[in-house]
């Protein structure tokens, strides 16, 4: 028997397209991730094969993949770990289109290139506050971030970000009373705080996998510190403004004091495929590290 949904459930929408012979990529390029669930990996003739929920079977080209995304519903064999490895092309496990990160493997042979240049800018002080002045040039535009000190430039951001809170609130007519959250409590938010809550682990989930596929570190950041993934959430200050805060603040009337999580995840995709968030993330982390990506560059 057929699952029923709730009546108050939407057409769910997707980030990803469902892989088919058709949607692969071709040989002669190099993709970041292609995401799949429901279906099983094994391998068939020394080369990997996808077998979705309807039992149709593709072949993956994973030596033109820097990183498999594996969803809800999926599993792989231990001689498909092994092939993909050998085609140097690492495994993430992640939630329903990526909206959270739950691990990654990485293959002996991986390219570090990234990561190196992510460290070196890292260790040397000069070189890791002039990637945090990037950063904050994009939320200060016309400030003059020259002689600004990491700690001065992240005081701006906090007063930024608090009036940012209050504009939206007088903008949506919303009743704010600040930011508050309780680990492990979701449900004693107000409904506003719950979006946003939600919406910002769907954009440190989306980040996570994005970071590890392109080959750098969510634990190596450059404003962020002391934290799990000061990487993913100097990232994610990038883009909170319009997925998350706005978000939250013109669905808090819509939800008429109860939270709805399905309205919540399809209005967030729908902003994030309409700014094209996994193209962006690729060309925000080249700019702010002031170097081309190298494993979407290499041959």
């Amino acid at each position: 028997m057929a699952e029923q949904q709730p009546a108050d459930k939407p057409e769910v929408k997707r980030l990803f397209i469902k892989v088919t012979r058709d949607s692969l990529p071709q040989v002669k390029d190099k993709y970041p991730f292609i995401y799949l669930e429901r279906g099983r990996l094994e391998i068939d003739d020394a080369s990997v094969k996808w077998i979705d929920s309807t039992g149709n079977v593709i072949r993956l080209p994973v030596a033109t993949l820097n990183c498999l995304l594996l969803g809800p519903g999926t599993s792989i064999t231990h001689e498909a770990v092994k092939v993909t490895a050998a085609a140097n092309c690492s495994i993430c496990w992640v939630g329903e289109d990526s909206l959270l990160f739950y691990a990654s493997g990485q293959t002996p042979a991986s390219d570090t290139r990234n990561l190196r240049h992510q460290i070196e800018l890292s260790a040397v002080p000069e070189k890791s506050v002039e990637v945090a002045r990037r950063m904050f040039s994009r939320r200060f535009p016309s400030a003059d971030l020259a002689e600004k000190t990491l700690q001065e430039m992240m005081g701006m951001e906090g007063y930024r970000v608090r009036q940012l809170y209050e504009q939206k609130a007088q903008e949506y007519g919303v009743g704010w009373q600040g930011r508050k959250f309780v680990q492990g409590k979701f449900e004693l938010s107000d409904i506003t705080n719950q979006i946003l809550t939600a919406c910002n682990a769907a954009l440190y989930g989306i980040l996570s996998s994005s970071v590890h596929s392109l080959g750098y570190s969510p634990h190596i950041g450059f404003i962020h510190s002391g934290s799990p993934l000061p990487f993913v959430y100097d990232l994610a200050d990038l883009y909170k403004e319009h997925l998350c805060i706005d978000l939250a603040f013109s669905l808090t009337k819509d939800m008429g004091g109860r939270y709805n999580k399905y309205k919540v995840a399809n209005k967030f995709k729908d902003r994030v495929i309409e700014m094209d968030l996994l193209q962006t993330i690729a060309k925000d982390i080249e700019s702010v590290l002031g170097e081309k990506n190298a494993r979407r560059h290499r041959k």
